[in-house]
Formats: C-alpha cells, sequence, structure tokens
C-alpha cells in the first residue's frame, strides 16, 4: 500500500485516526536555533498549504511558545479538518525574576517557570492552560509527557506515584466525556518503553529516540509489548533528533546532543548504502518505522518551509527493497525489522 499523507491508522482500540505523517512543533519553541515569527508562520502555512492535518505540540516546546505558534494558524482553519495532541505533566507560572530568567535548554522560547505535576489536579490544569494557549476549545489526545528520571531524577517515583494515584483519573474522565478521544505517554528511552509505559493502560506511546532507522533495541521489548497489548505507537523524533537529515559530520545531532563517534561510523554505512540505491538518508529515515506494525504515524520537526516540503518529498519517494536487505546483509538495521514494500 502506498502511502499518501491523507492515510489515516486507528490509535489503539479508539475511534481516533490520524494522519500517517504529522509535524512535530517542537523546533518552532527554538530549541536548536531561533525562529522568527514569519519563518515561523511560512514553516506552517507550508505544512497546512502541503496537505499536513495532524500536529503535536507541548507545554515544554519553548516554554509555550510552540502551543502559541501552532494555535495562530490552527484556529483559523476548520476543526474538523485537522488532529491536534499536546502533553500533560507540567504547568507554567510567571518567574519571580522575569529579567533574569534562564529560559535554559530553550535558546529561545518564552518567560515561564515550569511546574511538573502529574496528580489530577495537576493534568486537569496543565490541559486547561494548553488550550488557552493553543487559543482551541479541544484537542483530539494528550499526552503524559517526560515521566523519565532525565527531567525528574529522585522525584520520580513520586511522580509516577501521582499518575497512578490519581494522575489517571484526569485523562479517563476526559476521555469519557469526550472531552478527548485518546491518551498516551511520552518515551525518550527504550528502558521506560519497556517498563514506565507498561505501568497504566494508555491508548498509544509518542516515541521520540528508542525506534528509528538508527536504533531498533526496542523492538523484540517495548515495542513487541506495545504492538501485543494493543498500545499504537506515534514515532515522534524519525530523524533522531537531527542526524538522520542532516547526515554524518562534525555537528550531526543525536539524542538531543553530539552525535557520537561510534553514531557518525553507522550513519555513514547507511550513507553508503543510500547512494549506492539511489535513495536519500532522510527518505529511509521516514519512511522505515511507518512499517512496523504498531506505528500509526509519524511527526518529523521543521523550522522552515523547504524543511517541511523536504519532509513531504521523502515520504512519498521510491525506495527499492533491495535498499533495505542490504541494510540487513551489513548489520545495519535489526535482520527482523519489518521494512516497506518497494515503490
Amino acid at each position: 500500500m502506498t502511502l499518501t499523507l491523507s492515510t489515516r491508522r486507528r490509535v489503539g482500540s479508539t475511534d481516533l485516526g490520524l494522519p500517517v505523517f504529522g509535524f512535530g512543533s517542537a523546533h518552532l519553541g527554538e530549541f536548536y536555533s531561533k525562529v522568527d515569527e514569519a519563518d515561523s508562520r511560512a514553516t506552517l502555512d507550508a505544512a497546512w498549504d502541503g496537505g499536513i492535518r495532524f500536529y503535536d505540540t507541548a507545554p515544554w516546546y519553548g516554554r509555550g511558545l510552540s502551543e502559541h505558534r501552532l494555535g495562530g494558524l490552527l484556529r483559523t482553519k476548520p476543526r474538523d479538518q485537522f488532529a491536534l495532541t499536546t502533553k500533560v505533566g507540567r504547568t507554567l507560572f510567571r518567574p519571580k525574576d522575569p529579567k533574569n530568567f534562564d529560559r535554559s535548554p530553550w535558546l529561545g522560547g518564552l518567560n515561564f517557570e515550569v511546574h511538573f505535576d502529574y496528580s489530577y489536579d495537576g493534568i486537569m490544569r496543565s490541559y486547561a492552560q494548553a488550550l488557552q494557549r493553543l487559543a482551541i476549545d479541544t484537542v483530539d489526545a494528550l499526552v503524559i509527557h517526560d515521566l523519565d528520571a532525565g527531567f525528574l531524577g529522585d522525584k520520580l517515583a513520586g511522580h509516577q506515584r501521582a499518575l497512578v494515584a490519581t494522575g489517571m483519573k484526569a485523562l479517563e474522565e476526559l476521555k469519557a466525556s469526550g472531552d478527548i478521544r485518546a491518551y498516551g505517554m511520552g518515551i525518550n528511552t527504550a528502558e521506560a518503553l519497556e517498563t514506565v509505559a507498561t505501568r497504566v493502560d494508555l491508548d498509544f506511546a509518542l516515541v521520540a529516540m528508542p525506534y528509528t532507522l538508527l536504533d531498533q533495541a526496542s523492538l523484540h521489548t517495548g515495542m513487541a509489548t506495545c504492538l501485543k497489548r494493543g498500545v499504537s505507537v506515534i514515532i515522534g523524533a524519525p530523524f533522531a533528533s537531527g542526524i538522520l537529515v542532516t547526515g554524518s559530520g562534525g555537528n550531526a545531532k543525536y539524542g538531543y546532543g553530539a552525535a557520537s563517534p561510534q553514531v557518525q561510523a553507522k550513519v555513514r554505512g547507511i550513507e553508503a548504502i543510500c547512494k549506492a540505491h539511489g535513495v536519500s538518508l532522510p527518505a529511509a529515515a521516514l519512511q522505515f518505522p511507518l512499517a512496523h506494525p504498531a506505528v500509526v504515524s509519524i511527526i518529523p520537526g521543521a523550522a522552515r518551509p523547504n524543511e517541511v516540503t523536504q519532509n513531504i518529498a521523502s515520504l512519498q519517494s521510491p525506495i527499492p527493497a533491495g535498499f533495505w536487505s542490504d541494510l540487513k546483509s551489513q548489520g545495519l538495521i535489526d535482520p527482523e525489522a519489518p521494512t516497506p514494500p518497494a515503490k
């Protein structure tokens, strides 16, 4: 089956169908570089004009900036023509000293401090704040965001208990009332995909790094568990945070930091196979995860209009079957990883 921007896949056992290709708006929060308002709007216009109808954002992205920017576009569009997801677990508030406030890790963004709260009240407050920033009165799904040690450290266990004790009730109530149609959890590591995400019932997992063209370590663990439990997967970082679109090189990013020599070497190996078959690296990166039966959508990011149009073209670019078999024979992807049919 040839995938198009209008192809939809159902999320878990819900009635929500998501386009297989969406737009991840983290870059509009100004993580790697600042994005002026004109470029931000032009990028979003390019996404809409190109046919993209699924958009993902979060309060954390630019400390509210991404939601403001995305809502600026979507509030002008017919609500029944797009799917929208945002995240819960953080609330935003005015810092005590705005003039000296450190917005890191965002290079730009807004002057708002964050407070983690995965309790019933915290999730409801996070949801209400997000609607106001978006200026849209409903979202299709909510995502439990960054419930992992990388962000929470020794407070992780306490936040996990809060989610299980009362936070899940908030999501269940919102879904039962029709406010949302599904809920999931954002996952940053293979370990979290296998452990944290299985502690509560979810409709989907939004997986940032554990399953990409570069890393299939979770194929037989977390991804297999999701498939067995009927939990759909959205791939949030199909470019592995950068290197699978920029290619190997001194400034390449992987896992939201500088790519290691080992990762660089593996990408060079993939690039050699790409060259032999006339396949672009971004096309392979975008099309690969969609072959997994648990995956319903991929949401690559963009900060410039041309990046959006390139991503759309990469989704539709032909890739011969021999390309995938060569990657497997040379040990560059897992030999049991599902791969797309030849176009």
